[in-house]
């Protein structure tokens, strides 16, 4: 299969997989304290990421590795988690869905920043296009009802797309699980001793969805999902495969009807739907990264 196609089915899966994170988080939220959620979910997933660096021999990062390591950690293994659990107290997960739509614009731009990509123009209009359409809604939604959340979910914004670039052009020399694992591993001194400090008083009163959310977060978005996204990102481009978080509202709105019987009103499914649009016009003109030839993604 040609390695940009492979790029774009990797990111949509992970794509996929991310897209049920809000609404698992709204869930676990409602009885995990927030900061507890982010440092659970990250100590979880840190052992099972520990678990198959020994179980598969891997080699520690050099030492030019470790400030990028740091990045990715502070955005997607701290930053977003914590912003984001702590957005959920004042929005619902569908309202924060759609204003994840601004996702892929961020992370283009830290492309460009620290990846070295230059997409053409005409892939900058699609991707701003997509960005005013979420941030419109999310105005005509009542941006002041909760301003709070909405400065909470754009922090998360900003630090996940610096995650997810800075993530991506380190897979092309570590690998993709390699890099989300060593980002964890490298967290524990931090998300170990926070989740001791912020363990509550009594597990008898959290219910069994409240668990299935810590779950979902700790295994899915915390580790599978980022074993198919950087892998995305570094085959397909950072730019160009980085739109296809403009589906991720689409999915989202559905778990959010399905699993907490949220409201999705029909403005929310217009939005997404001239989103979608946005990334096929995006894809179209990711080059020229996506023409270039991406780096080895070993060792595997």
């Amino acid at each position: 299969m040609d390695r940009n196609k492979e790029g774009w089915i990797s990111g949509f899966v992970g794509v996929l997989i991310f897209s049920g994170s809000l609404p698992a988080t709204r869930v676990a939220v409602a009885d995990f304290d927030p900061v507890f959620l982010t440092v659970a979910r990250a100590c979880i997933a840190a052992i099972l990421g520990a678990a198959l660096l020994l179980i598969l021999r891997q080699k520690r990062p050099d030492r030019s590795h470790l400030p990028s390591l740091g990045i990715v950690s502070l955005g997607v293994v701290i930053g977003f988690p914590l912003l984001t659990a702590l957005a959920l107290r004042h929005i619902t997960s569908a309202h924060s869905i759609v204003l994840i739509g601004l996702l892929p614009l961020t992370t283009a731009i830290f492309g460009v920043m620290r990846g070295g990509e230059r997409p053409q123009p005409a892939f900058w209009i699609f991707s701003i296009l997509g960005g005013c359409l979420v941030a419109g809604f999310s105005l005509l939604q009542g941006f002041s009802a909760s301003p709070i959340g909405d400065l909470l979910m754009l922090g998360a914004i900003l630090l996940c797309g610096l995650g997810y670039a800075e993530g991506a052009k380190l897979s092309r020399r570590l690998g993709g699980w390699q890099v989300i694992s060593w980002a964890l591993v490298f967290s524990l001194p931090v998300t170990a001793p926070l989740t001791l400090l912020t363990w509550p008083a009594s597990l008898s009163g959290i219910a069994l969805p409240a668990w299935l959310g810590l779950a979902y977060v700790s295994l899915f978005s915390m580790l599978i999902g980022f074993v198919f996204w950087y892998r995305g990102l570094a085959l397909g481009g950072i730019a160009g495969v980085g739109q296809l978080q403009l589906l991720q509202p689409f999915f989202g709105l559905f778990w959010s009807a399905l699993l907490l019987h949220e409201a999705v009103e029909w403005g929310m499914i217009v939005a997404t739907l001239a989103i979608v649009g946005c990334v096929v016009g995006a894809k179209r003109f990711a080059g020229p990264s996506d023409a270039k030839a991406p780096l080895s993604l070993a060792p595997r």
